[in-house]
């Protein structure tokens, strides 16, 4: 047993979890009873990860969970986890409980105390960890993620001495994600589940022909009160009997008034709907939307936010796919904000993390084989001219310039075909570049129309920009290039410009974004994640 407590001081130290004076602490003073499940411990633990064989390294085996009180208190934060999303049940605190007390009333020998401690620690680092970078692995739903979750990173001496006092709500909110976005998505999570504590909302009933401004309706007062749930108060009429003889503004809670139509327009805005003040098919179908699904929606949603927040630099680009927006944290803490174009649903904009490292002023496009095959060699099949009017010349491999009319483009082979520097180049008059496997980058666009829609997944997979030269113009200011974007690109000329130092760039997909004034945004799933997300999250924990 001594070699095994010398080896495991050994990889404590090795991992630099605790330091020498901790290490050189004497133990405290120890009943033979708990003298016996420490040596078990130091027997049992060598099978489990190493994380856990650390933790007893430090206490130098000294059992955590032979105190009632500790395994109680542990139980009880456990189910706090509700409050982030994640299912108590899956670090077992009622089976916690029942065994700790099966153990004591039938005075386990040190083997099951020892296999109990064990159990009782694994529960709670994995539960930490879940906390702290999430429990389901993103990779196992998307092959191609490309974001890094790094591995859980808590001190082991600060779970020790949460164990030993019983402090057990305070070590998870060391570990939970320290990002104002993440509160207020928990903040949110505990508004939205007490209004299903509170019965849900209202649901309209569905109708061909839309509630509008002037409109008399009993449907009218089911949308007020549908509103006000959600906090639009101001859309409920007042009460006149509840104060007799005080004169109040009552208007007709059957009537469409401006009042409602502005609070539609908002609720119109947060769900990225045309904000029309009219109640539509689309916007009937957002509002019927059950408490229990925005629920889910915002559990998902943390769940997402776990595995990205954390170790973010002071300074990065970041890009909301499913929000449609891309913002750029400056090192001045001040943020700038644009709308984007991302991919179609089947063309989807991946998720990665990266660095920018330089731009294409003038960009020539070479179009890709995907596009090539399904939207451009169709074109050219019809017409011919089509190659002249869009600047695109067909190229050998090698780079050499051919002749489009000996090409038989019903078998065209491995022609290359690019799109000339230009105003109407696909990529518009610049590409901000970053190693990623997907190949996609930020560009500008001459189809600037597209910014105006509230829902905008046109692109072939690339990310559009608006004000795509000021967002450079930043890069380069910020990273002291020393570049004048405007005269680069003035200059007609195609060239690739570096930032002299990287700037981190992270594109991710959320479909409930917190605001700054803590109202919810929920969007629409373009890519179908959310399910199979829920699903990964909901399923039991197999430990």
């Amino acid at each position: 047993m001594m070699q095994c407590i010398a080896r495991m001081a050994a990889l404590l130290l090795m991992l630099g979890l605790v330091s020498l004076a901790w290490a050189e602490q004497e133990s405290p003073v120890e009943t033979d009873e708990a003298t016996g499940v420490t040596a078990e411990l130091a027997r049992l633990v060598g099978s489990e990860e190493q994380r856990i064989q650390a933790f007893y390294a430090l206490r130098d085996f000294r059992p955590a969970w032979q105190d009632v009180d500790a395994v109680a208190a542990l139980t009880s934060a456990l189910h706090t986890l509700e409050s982030d999303g994640l299912r108590p049940a899956d670090y077992r605190p009622d089976e916690l409980r029942a065994r700790h007390r099966a153990v004591n009333e039938q005075q386990g020998s040190p083997a099951e105390q020892a296999q109990y401690d064990l159990f009782a620690t694994r529960m709670l680092l994995t539960a930490m960890a879940h906390l702290q970078r999430g429990k389901v692995d993103p990779k196992s739903l998307d092959t191609g993620w490309e974001v890094p979750v790094a591995d859980p990173d808590f001190s082991l001496a600060a779970v020790s001495s949460a164990v030993d006092r019983q402090r057990f709500e305070t070590l998870f909110s060391e570990v939970r994600p320290d990002f104002v976005p993440y509160e207020r998505l928990r903040s949110g999570l505990a508004r939205y589940r007490n209004i299903e504590r509170l019965g849900g909302w209202p649901r309209l009933p569905e109708r061909e022909r839309s509630l509008r401004l002037g409109d008399v309706s009993d449907d009218v007062v089911l949308l007020r009160e549908r509103l006000a749930v959600i906090g639009e108060l101001e859309v409920m009429a007042a009460d006149t009997d509840a104060f007799p003889g005080v004169e109040l503004e009552a208007p007709d809670p059957r009537r469409f008034d401006s009042r409602l139509e502005a609070a539609v327009k908002r609720f119109q805005r947060r769900h990225l709907l045309e904000p029309d003040g009219i109640v539509g098919r689309q916007t009937r179908a957002a509002l019927n939307v059950p408490v229990e699904r925005r629920i889910d929606q915002i559990r998902l949603n943390m769940e997402r936010a776990r595995w990205l927040l954390h170790g973010l630099p002071d300074a990065f680009v970041l890009v909301d796919i499913a929000g449609y927006r891309l913002s750029y944290f400056r090192p001045d803490g001040e943020v700038w904000r644009s709308r984007v174009v991302v991919g179609l649903p089947y063309r989807r904009t991946p998720s990665l993390r990266s660095e920018i490292t330089h731009m294409t002023v003038n960009p020539t496009w070479t179009i890709p084989p995907t596009i090539r095959r399904n939207d451009v060699l169709p074109q050219i099949r019809r017409d011919l001219g089509y190659l002249e009017r869009e600047n695109i010349s067909v190229l050998s491999p090698s780079g050499v310039r051919l002749d489009p009319r000996e090409i038989d483009w019903s078998n065209p082979g491995n022609v290359v075909l690019r799109q000339g520097a230009g105003p109407q180049n696909a990529l518009g008059r610049l590409a901000i570049r970053f190693p990623n496997d997907h190949l996609v980058y930020l560009h500008d666009t001459p189809a600037q129309g597209l910014f105006a829609r509230e829902q905008r997944a046109f692109s072939s997979g690339c990310i559009r920009v608006e004000n795509i030269r000021e967002l450079a113009q930043l890069l380069f200011d910020d990273t002291n290039s020393g570049h004048d974007i405007e005269a680069r690109i003035a200059s007609g000329r195609t060239q690739e410009v570096s930032l002299a130092r990287r700037m981190p760039v992270v594109i991710h997909y959320w479909t409930v974004n917190p605001g700054e004034d803590g109202e919810l945004s929920f969007r629409p799933d373009i890519y179908e994640r959310d399910d199979e997300l829920l699903r990964a999250l909901d399923r039991p924990l197999a430990l």
